[in-house]
Order: C-alpha cells, then sequence, then structure tokens
C-alpha cells in the first residue's frame, strides 16, 4: 500500500489538472489562480466544487455531462485525489480540475464571486465536533467568502444526524431549502444526477442498505 502511495505523489507530480498546497505559498504570495481561474478554463462558465471529492467521481462524472460549466475538486489526501486526476487527463476533460489543499482554506484558492456551487458528497458527520462539519454554519461563512450574492450548497449524505442537522440548522441561518429529498433511492421522479453518479462510499453504503439523503441550499451571501 505505501509502495502505491508513493507512486501516486509521484504521479500527481506530473498532473497539469492538480495544484498542490505545497506547490505555492499562500500565505505570502498567495495562490496564482485565485481571480484567474476563467483563464486557467478558457471560458467565463460557471463554476462548481466538490469538497472532500475523495476519488472525484462525482467531479469528473458532473464534468462530463456538462461541458457548460467548470469542476474543481478539492481534497486534502493525494493518493485518493489522484484516481479522479487520472481520470479526467485519460478522458481528456478540459472543464475539470483538482486542489490538494485544507477546506477551510477555501478562501485562499477563489476570489469572491467565483464560485456559483458547491457539492458536498458524503462528508464525515462529526458528530461531536459542530465546527468541523462541513455543513456548519462556520463553514458556511468561509464559502459565502467565495460565493457571489448567492450560492448553492448541495448535501449527499447517508448520515441521518447531518440531514437533519441541516434542517434544523437551515431556518435558524435563514438558509433557503430548495429541495429535500429524504430517501433519494426511494422517491419518483427524481434527477438521475442523485442516482448514476455513485462514490465509492455510496457504494458501499447501499450495500448496507442505508438511507441516502440529498439537500440542496440556497444561501444569501450577508458578508
Amino acid at each position: 500500500m505505501a509502495k502505491h502511495k508513493l507512486q501516486r505523489f509521484a504521479e500527481n507530480e506530473t498532473f497539469t489538472n492538480l495544484f498542490q498546497h505545497h506547490h505555492y505559498d499562500i500565505e505570502h504570495t498567495g495562490f496564482p489562480l485565485r481571480g484567474h481561474w476563467y483563464d486557467y478554463f478558457n471560458n467565463h462558465n460557471p463554476i462548481i466544487v466538490e469538497l472532500g471529492c475523495g476519488r472525484g467521481e462525482y467531479t469528473v462524472a458532473m464534468s462530463q455531462r456538462y461541458p457548460e460549466k467548470n469542476f474543481i475538486g478539492i481534497d486534502r489526501k493525494g493518493a485518493r485525489i489522484w484516481r479522479g486526476c487520472k481520470d479526467a487527463v485519460e478522458m481528456q476533460l478540459s472543464n475539470v480540475a483538482f486542489i490538494r489543499a485544507q477546506i477551510g482554506d477555501i478562501a485562499s484558492y477563489f476570489a469572491p464571486g467565483e464560485v456559483s456551487e458547491i457539492w458536498v458528497t458524503f462528508p464525515d458527520p462529526q458528530i461531536k465536533k459542530e465546527r468541523h462539519r462541513l455543513v456548519s454554519p462556520i463553514f458556511m461563512k468561509k464559502y459565502c467568502q467565495v460565493w457571489g450574492n448567492t450560492g448553492i450548497l448541495h448535501l449527499k449524505t447517508d448520515s441521518r444526524f447531518l440531514y437533519e442537522y441541516v434542517l434544523e440548522t437551515a431556518p435558524q441561518q435563514q438558509w433557503e431549502i430548495l429541495e429535500n429529498i429524504e430517501d433519494v433511492y426511494h422517491t419518483t421522479p427524481i434527477s438521475t444526477l442523485l442516482t448514476e453518479i455513485q462514490t465509492f462510499y455510496e457504494k458501499k453504503w447501499l450495500q448496507e442498505e442505508a438511507t441516502i439523503s440529498y439537500v440542496k441550499l440556497g444561501i444569501t451571501n450577508r458578508l
């Protein structure tokens, strides 16, 4: 396993669609593409970000389905993100990129208004530590730094706790619930985007007959 990780880390250094935190001095000189992602993609199409993208299943699949949009996956694990980078290169996808970084540093990689939507797919619910939940008000404030006047957040989760937490927190924080599906695989009609794209962990949860839920939030930026 260690050998495979080292091989993947080495190959990561060759991917032109991957930007790794250790290549940049974020604190002092900043990230060069912050505010210039449209130059990288050579278009002004909307930018959708997947947080904790893992192997990049959603990032890559959505970029194939929606060539009129740009997609960026973020994850801190190099051995995981390698798979998405490699798939995108082999498929010659020009509207997808990846960043290896901490999600809490998102504002260091995007300028205000540069991101239109965020996907959070199967995050750790962090039951004992609300401040670490990727859909907590703390993280939403970070996302507001890269959204425009409004932002869209998609949550797909196997955690009943996290699903109910978002539904309870939304009215308190004045987040608009645009869509709420308690059981994705037993609700019709439903977007094929929610059922035909499955992450590694989603397939695992489905084998264990877990309930997969989805919430789409509209966030008004109050920064």
